[in-house]
């Protein structure tokens, strides 16, 4: 299965490709679609947007991940950042993607373990499950990477909970394990 993670911003958009084959996870590309700060921001959504759907043209994935918008303190960016997610979802939308949408917190627990784990953990996990030679910057693109991993994860622990309901509606044991 193939899932593309993006880290959606005006500024920076990131982005992280990555497959799951058997249980292993393998990067596939990962990078993001800069804009600059003196294009008007129409123009800037619509480079997002170009950028966006020119990477899922390119690798085909079958899930668009995205993460969910952080509402801190500066309502400005906020806003920005989720005009961005508008016109990514936008782009795997036309294109019939999956649509897979985390938290924050969901990301971290997944990826480093702890839901309120430091950017720095997290990106050091990325490179870890990954195989890089070293954490992908700038950080948008880890960001990218990890809602990336952290869907493929909850993709597999979904398909195993749905074979153990099924297995126990038909009343036999689950696979892989031993009948006491």
């Amino acid at each position: 299965m193939r899932v593309l993670g993006v880290d959606p911003g005006t500024a920076l958009c990131g982005y992280g490709v990555v497959d799951m084959e058997g249980n292993r996870l393998r990067v596939v590309d990962y990078g993001h679609v800069a804009t600059h700060k003196s294009t008007p921001p129409a123009e800037r959504l619509l480079q997002v947007y170009e950028g966006v759907a020119a990477i899922i043209d390119r690798y085909r994935p079958e899930v668009l991940a995205v993460e969910e918008l952080f509402m801190g303190r500066n309502v400005t960016t906020a806003i920005s950042v989720g005009q961005a997610r508008g016109v990514v979802l936008l782009a795997g939308a036309q294109r019939g993607l999956e649509m897979a949408e985390y938290t924050p917190g969901q990301v971290k627990q997944a990826v480093a373990g702890y839901g309120k784990a430091e950017k720095a953990q997290v990106q050091q996990m990325v490179k870890v499950l990954l195989g890089l030679a070293e954490v992908p910057r700038p950080d948008d693109t880890a960001d990218a990477l990890a809602v990336a991993c952290c869907c493929l994860q909850s993709i597999e622990v979904e398909r195993r909970l749905k074979r153990l309901q099924e297995a126990d509606r038909e009343g036999r044991p689950p696979a892989g394990r031993m009948a006491r």
